[in-house]
């Protein structure tokens, strides 16, 4: 059983549609502890909300993890690890995070309560919630 993910990504840096037009990608560049613990916590085949943050603030897609975590070959510093990610599914329509915070059922959520964190886990309530919220657009 797979578990879900979200990961945020500046658009202007590095976007879903750039995952899609390089079909994979190693995800990288993550240095927050908590982030990091959540990386390591990945395995094959989870899936993760893409999320683009700055003006755009929505969930635009879903991306598959393809690989273990591995140490960051860039970094030079052992607790910092990356993930390849492969595109797997552009949303019907983006959801905002202005849509998130107006439904209780998210009040919770890392993404609502801690905005800067870069990885975070979702539930499989949560990640059903959001996916419904994308067929209602």
């Amino acid at each position: 059983m797979p578990k879900y993910w979200l990961l945020k990504s500046e658009p202007e840096e590095y976007s879903y549609e750039d995952l899609e037009r390089e079909g994979q990608a190693r995800w990288d560049g993550v240095r927050n502890p908590q982030a990091l613990k959540h990386m390591r916590a990945t395995r094959p085949g989870d899936l993760a909300l893409f999320y683009h943050t700055g003006k755009e603030k929505a969930i635009v897609g879903i991306a598959r993890i393809e690989s273990e975590p591995y140490p960051d070959p860039e970094a030079d510093d052992e607790r910092r690890v990356v993930f390849d990610i492969r595109a797997n599914q552009r949303l019907a329509a983006p959801v905002t995070l202005a849509s998130i915070k107006a439904e209780r059922a998210f009040a919770d959520w890392e993404l609502v309560r801690l905005p800067r964190l870069s990885v975070m886990p979702v539930s499989k309530q949560i990640w059903d919630r959001v996916i419904a919220l994308t067929k209602r657009s």
